[in-house]
């Protein structure tokens, strides 16, 4: 039988609150805006570590730039934030690290969006049938 709360679990957990102090109070790159990370998933032989996040933006870009940059830019620090979480990780291996866009919200949102319009759709029919009535 599993165990309900797993190594590998605790160990996602202790990365991602480390490396959201790290990402908040230490990364000094300008062009790195409001990042929140949502989820971290540790591969069970502890290799890799897939960093899922979201972000607010910068000034006067799209999403999708303010998505890929930041991508790029933690992706090009995973060295230095993997050489980080090794000082204070008491595990023998530190997972490299990979990060991801979370499009997870994104989805939510427009999802909502589709529910909202289908709603408002079904009350102006409801209502239009109702004046037909009269």
């Amino acid at each position: 039988m599993p165990k309900d709360y797993s190594r590998t679990s605790r160990l996602s957990e202790q990365i991602q609150r480390e490396l959201a102090l790290k990402i908040q109070f230490e990364m000094k790159d300008p062009r790195l805006g409001m990042v929140t990370l949502n989820h971290v998933k540790v591969a069970k032989d502890l290799g890799y570590a897939d960093i899922y996040f979201t972000v607010m933006g910068a000034r006067g870009e799209t999403d999708q730039e303010i998505q890929a940059q930041t991508v790029a830019i933690l992706n090009d620090a995973a060295g230095y934030l993997r050489s980080e979480l090794a000082r204070i990780l008491t595990t023998r291996i530190t997972p490299m690290l990979r990060f991801h866009y979370d499009e997870s919200m994104d989805r939510g949102h427009h999802l909502t969006g589709l529910i909202r319009q289908a709603r408002d759709k079904d009350k102006a029919n409801q209502a239009s049938d109702e004046q037909e009535d009269v």
